[in-house]
Protein backbone atom coordinates (compact mmCIF):
# COMPACT_ATOMS: atom_id res chain seq x y z
CA UNK A 1 0.00 0.00 0.00
CA UNK A 2 1.30 3.43 -0.91
CA UNK A 3 2.29 5.53 2.10
CA UNK A 4 0.70 8.97 1.95
CA UNK A 5 1.96 12.45 2.65
CA UNK A 6 0.06 13.82 5.66
CA UNK A 7 -0.82 17.52 5.48
CA UNK A 8 -2.36 19.30 8.46
CA UNK A 9 -3.74 22.77 9.06
CA UNK A 10 -6.02 24.65 11.41
CA UNK A 11 -8.68 24.60 8.68
CA UNK A 12 -8.90 25.03 4.91
CA UNK A 13 -5.74 27.14 4.55
CA UNK A 14 -3.44 24.19 4.04
CA UNK A 15 -5.37 23.31 0.89
CA UNK A 16 -3.19 25.92 -0.82
CA UNK A 17 -0.20 23.73 -0.01
CA UNK A 18 -2.07 20.53 -0.84
CA UNK A 19 -2.91 21.83 -4.32
CA UNK A 20 0.73 22.60 -5.02
CA UNK A 21 1.83 19.19 -3.71
CA UNK A 22 -0.74 17.58 -6.01
CA UNK A 23 0.66 19.57 -8.94
CA UNK A 24 4.34 18.89 -8.27
CA UNK A 25 3.91 15.33 -6.97
CA UNK A 26 0.95 13.98 -8.95
CA UNK A 27 1.55 10.35 -7.93
CA UNK A 28 1.63 10.97 -4.19
CA UNK A 29 -1.40 10.21 -2.04
CA UNK A 30 -2.39 12.97 0.40
CA UNK A 31 -4.18 12.60 3.70
CA UNK A 32 -5.29 16.08 4.70
CA UNK A 33 -6.52 17.11 8.15
CA UNK A 34 -8.25 20.46 8.69
CA UNK A 35 -8.91 21.29 12.35
CA UNK A 36 -11.88 23.50 11.53
CA UNK A 37 -13.56 22.88 14.90
CA UNK A 38 -10.73 24.66 16.71
CA UNK A 39 -9.73 27.27 14.14
CA UNK A 40 -8.33 29.86 14.18
CA UNK A 41 -5.04 28.99 15.86
CA UNK A 42 -3.65 32.53 15.70
CA UNK A 43 -5.09 33.82 19.02
CA UNK A 44 -4.14 30.66 20.93
CA UNK A 45 -1.10 30.21 23.15
CA UNK A 46 2.01 28.38 21.93
CA UNK A 47 1.27 25.56 24.38
CA UNK A 48 -2.26 25.10 23.08
CA UNK A 49 -1.18 25.16 19.43
CA UNK A 50 1.54 22.62 20.17
CA UNK A 51 -0.95 20.35 21.97
CA UNK A 52 -3.42 20.52 19.08
CA UNK A 53 -0.67 19.79 16.56
CA UNK A 54 0.47 16.77 18.58
CA UNK A 55 -3.10 15.45 18.74
CA UNK A 56 -3.50 15.73 14.97
CA UNK A 57 -0.14 14.08 14.29
CA UNK A 58 -1.06 11.23 16.66
CA UNK A 59 -4.38 10.84 14.83
CA UNK A 60 -2.67 10.81 11.41
CA UNK A 61 -0.26 8.08 12.55
CA UNK A 62 -2.94 5.49 11.77
CA UNK A 63 -2.36 6.21 8.04
CA UNK A 64 1.40 5.44 8.31
CA UNK A 65 2.49 8.61 6.46
CA UNK A 66 6.00 8.83 5.03
CA UNK A 67 6.11 12.61 5.53
CA UNK A 68 4.21 15.27 7.47
CA UNK A 69 3.71 18.77 6.12
CA UNK A 70 2.61 21.27 8.76
CA UNK A 71 0.75 23.56 6.38
CA UNK A 72 -0.09 26.07 9.08
CA UNK A 73 2.24 28.97 9.84
CA UNK A 74 1.17 29.22 13.48
CA UNK A 75 1.75 25.49 14.05
CA UNK A 76 5.05 25.72 12.20
CA UNK A 77 6.14 28.62 14.39
CA UNK A 78 5.24 26.96 17.68
CA UNK A 79 5.28 23.19 17.12
CA UNK A 80 7.59 22.24 14.24
CA UNK A 81 10.62 21.27 16.31
CA UNK A 82 8.44 19.51 18.90
CA UNK A 83 6.85 17.33 16.22
CA UNK A 84 10.22 16.60 14.61
CA UNK A 85 11.45 15.32 17.98
CA UNK A 86 8.44 13.00 18.33
CA UNK A 87 8.35 11.24 14.95
CA UNK A 88 10.85 9.37 12.79
CA UNK A 89 9.69 10.65 9.41
CA UNK A 90 10.48 13.97 7.68
CA UNK A 91 8.43 16.95 8.90
CA UNK A 92 8.25 20.03 6.67
CA UNK A 93 7.01 23.45 7.77
CA UNK A 94 5.97 26.44 5.69
CA UNK A 95 7.92 29.37 7.20
CA UNK A 96 11.46 28.78 5.92
CA UNK A 97 10.25 27.96 2.37
CA UNK A 98 8.26 31.21 2.34
CA UNK A 99 11.26 33.18 3.58
CA UNK A 100 13.49 31.68 0.88
CA UNK A 101 11.01 32.64 -1.82
CA UNK A 102 10.81 36.24 -0.57
CA UNK A 103 14.58 36.68 -0.33
CA UNK A 104 14.93 35.27 -3.82
CA UNK A 105 12.55 37.90 -5.20
CA UNK A 106 13.18 41.15 -3.33
CA UNK A 107 15.30 43.83 -4.96
CA UNK A 108 14.57 46.66 -2.53
CA UNK A 109 15.64 44.63 0.52
CA UNK A 110 12.31 45.37 2.19
CA UNK A 111 9.88 42.49 2.75
CA UNK A 112 6.43 42.57 4.30
CA UNK A 113 4.94 39.73 6.32
CA UNK A 114 1.27 39.34 7.19
CA UNK A 115 0.02 36.49 9.34
CA UNK A 116 -1.99 35.46 12.36
CA UNK A 117 -1.36 37.02 15.75
CA UNK A 118 0.52 33.90 16.86
CA UNK A 119 2.78 33.75 13.82
CA UNK A 120 3.67 37.43 13.96
CA UNK A 121 4.13 37.33 17.74
CA UNK A 122 6.52 34.37 17.44
CA UNK A 123 9.00 36.31 15.29
CA UNK A 124 9.57 33.14 13.26
CA UNK A 125 9.56 34.90 9.89
CA UNK A 126 11.92 37.60 11.09
CA UNK A 127 14.34 34.92 12.27
CA UNK A 128 14.08 32.91 9.05
CA UNK A 129 14.50 35.99 6.85
CA UNK A 130 17.49 37.34 8.78
CA UNK A 131 19.22 33.97 8.70
CA UNK A 132 19.16 34.31 4.92
CA UNK A 133 19.78 38.06 4.69
CA UNK A 134 20.87 39.79 7.92
CA UNK A 135 20.33 43.31 6.53
CA UNK A 136 16.77 42.69 5.33
CA UNK A 137 14.12 45.23 6.36
CA UNK A 138 10.96 43.49 7.60
CA UNK A 139 7.52 45.01 8.03
CA UNK A 140 5.16 42.71 9.95
CA UNK A 141 1.41 42.97 10.48
CA UNK A 142 -1.03 40.62 12.21
CA UNK A 143 -4.34 40.20 10.37
CA UNK A 144 -6.64 38.24 12.73
CA UNK A 145 -9.78 38.95 10.69
CA UNK A 146 -8.55 37.17 7.54
CA UNK A 147 -8.84 33.51 8.61
CA UNK A 148 -12.54 33.74 9.59
CA UNK A 149 -13.28 35.28 6.19
CA UNK A 150 -11.67 32.31 4.46
CA UNK A 151 -13.22 29.66 6.71
CA UNK A 152 -16.64 31.13 5.87
CA UNK A 153 -15.90 31.10 2.14
CA UNK A 154 -16.05 34.90 1.97
CA UNK A 155 -13.26 35.53 -0.55
CA UNK A 156 -14.45 38.32 -2.85
CA UNK A 157 -17.14 40.47 -1.22
CA UNK A 158 -17.07 44.23 -0.67
CA UNK A 159 -16.86 43.47 3.06
CA UNK A 160 -13.72 41.44 2.46
CA UNK A 161 -12.14 44.21 0.39
CA UNK A 162 -12.88 46.75 3.11
CA UNK A 163 -11.44 44.48 5.82
CA UNK A 164 -8.24 43.92 3.82
CA UNK A 165 -7.88 47.65 3.11
CA UNK A 166 -8.32 48.55 6.77
CA UNK A 167 -5.89 45.82 7.87
CA UNK A 168 -2.97 46.30 5.47
CA UNK A 169 -3.61 49.35 3.28
CA UNK A 170 -1.15 51.37 5.37
CA UNK A 171 1.68 49.00 4.40
CA UNK A 172 1.81 50.59 0.95
CA UNK A 173 3.84 53.50 2.33
CA UNK A 174 6.84 51.23 2.93
CA UNK A 175 9.40 50.48 0.15
CA UNK A 176 8.63 46.76 0.11
CA UNK A 177 8.49 44.88 -3.17
CA UNK A 178 7.48 41.51 -1.67
CA UNK A 179 4.71 40.60 0.75
CA UNK A 180 4.76 37.17 2.37
CA UNK A 181 1.30 35.70 2.86
CA UNK A 182 2.36 34.27 6.21
CA UNK A 183 -0.76 32.19 6.70
CA UNK A 184 -1.80 29.46 4.29
CA UNK A 185 -5.37 30.79 4.38
CA UNK A 186 -4.31 34.08 2.81
CA UNK A 187 -3.77 32.89 -0.80
CA UNK A 188 -7.57 32.47 -0.93
CA UNK A 189 -7.67 36.28 -0.57
CA UNK A 190 -4.72 36.92 -2.91
CA UNK A 191 -6.78 38.59 -5.62
CA UNK A 192 -8.13 41.24 -3.26
CA UNK A 193 -4.86 41.57 -1.34
CA UNK A 194 -3.19 42.26 -4.68
CA UNK A 195 -5.77 44.92 -5.53
CA UNK A 196 -5.18 46.65 -2.21
CA UNK A 197 -1.39 46.47 -2.30
CA UNK A 198 -0.85 47.25 -5.99
CA UNK A 199 0.86 45.47 -8.88
CA UNK A 200 4.38 46.57 -7.84
CA UNK A 201 4.30 44.28 -4.80
CA UNK A 202 4.71 40.56 -5.38
CA UNK A 203 2.66 38.31 -3.13
CA UNK A 204 4.72 35.41 -1.82
CA UNK A 205 2.97 32.15 -0.93
CA UNK A 206 5.02 29.39 0.66
CA UNK A 207 3.03 26.65 -1.10
CA UNK A 208 5.27 26.31 -4.18
CA UNK A 209 8.53 26.30 -2.23
CA UNK A 210 7.12 23.93 0.43
CA UNK A 211 6.06 21.40 -2.22
CA UNK A 212 9.48 21.72 -3.85
CA UNK A 213 11.19 20.98 -0.53
CA UNK A 214 8.92 17.96 0.04
CA UNK A 215 9.73 16.63 -3.42
CA UNK A 216 13.48 17.06 -2.86
CA UNK A 217 13.38 15.23 0.47
CA UNK A 218 11.37 12.32 -0.93
CA UNK A 219 13.65 12.09 -3.99
CA UNK A 220 16.85 12.10 -1.93
CA UNK A 221 15.51 9.42 0.41
CA UNK A 222 14.15 7.23 -2.39
CA UNK A 223 10.57 7.54 -1.16
CA UNK A 224 8.86 9.00 -4.23
CA UNK A 225 5.77 7.12 -5.36
CA UNK A 226 6.11 5.14 -8.60
CA UNK A 227 5.05 6.96 -11.75
CA UNK A 228 2.20 4.56 -12.45
CA UNK A 229 0.34 5.31 -9.20
CA UNK A 230 -3.01 7.11 -9.47
CA UNK A 231 -3.60 8.32 -5.91
CA UNK A 232 -6.92 8.63 -4.12
CA UNK A 233 -6.64 11.48 -1.66
CA UNK A 234 -8.36 11.60 1.72
CA UNK A 235 -9.66 14.71 3.47
CA UNK A 236 -10.64 14.92 7.13
CA UNK A 237 -12.33 17.78 8.96
CA UNK A 238 -12.83 18.14 12.70
CA UNK A 239 -15.68 20.62 12.31
CA UNK A 240 -18.80 21.20 10.25
CA UNK A 241 -17.97 19.54 6.93
CA UNK A 242 -20.24 21.32 4.46
CA UNK A 243 -18.28 24.56 4.03
CA UNK A 244 -14.96 22.72 4.13
CA UNK A 245 -16.06 20.51 1.26
CA UNK A 246 -17.40 23.43 -0.80
CA UNK A 247 -14.15 25.38 -0.40
CA UNK A 248 -11.94 22.34 -1.01
CA UNK A 249 -13.72 21.32 -4.18
CA UNK A 250 -13.60 24.86 -5.56
CA UNK A 251 -9.92 25.31 -4.72
CA UNK A 252 -8.74 21.88 -5.85
CA UNK A 253 -11.02 21.71 -8.87
CA UNK A 254 -12.22 18.19 -8.22
CA UNK A 255 -14.81 16.23 -6.29
CA UNK A 256 -13.63 14.76 -3.02
CA UNK A 257 -14.72 12.54 -0.21
CA UNK A 258 -14.61 14.15 3.23
CA UNK A 259 -14.40 12.31 6.53
CA UNK A 260 -15.80 14.42 9.39
CA UNK A 261 -14.71 13.53 12.93
CA UNK A 262 -15.61 14.89 16.33
CA UNK A 263 -12.63 16.87 17.63
CA UNK A 264 -12.86 15.10 21.01
CA UNK A 265 -11.76 11.95 19.19
CA UNK A 266 -8.32 13.53 18.88
CA UNK A 267 -7.98 13.68 22.63
CA UNK A 268 -8.61 9.98 22.99
CA UNK A 269 -5.64 8.97 20.85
Amino acid sequence: MQQPIAILDSGVGGLTVAREVMRQLPHEKIVYFGDTARAPYGPRSPEEVTLFTREIVDYLAQFSPKMIIIACNTSTAFALEDIRSRVKIPVVGVIKPGARAAIGHTETGCVGVIGTEGTIRSGAYEQALRELSPAIQIISEACPSFVPLVENGNFRSSETYLTITQSIGHLRRYPMDSLILGCTHYPFLAEMIGEVMGSNIKLISSANETAREARAILHESGMLAPGYVVPVHQFISSGEPRMFKVIAQEWLGEQLELTPIVWQELQRI
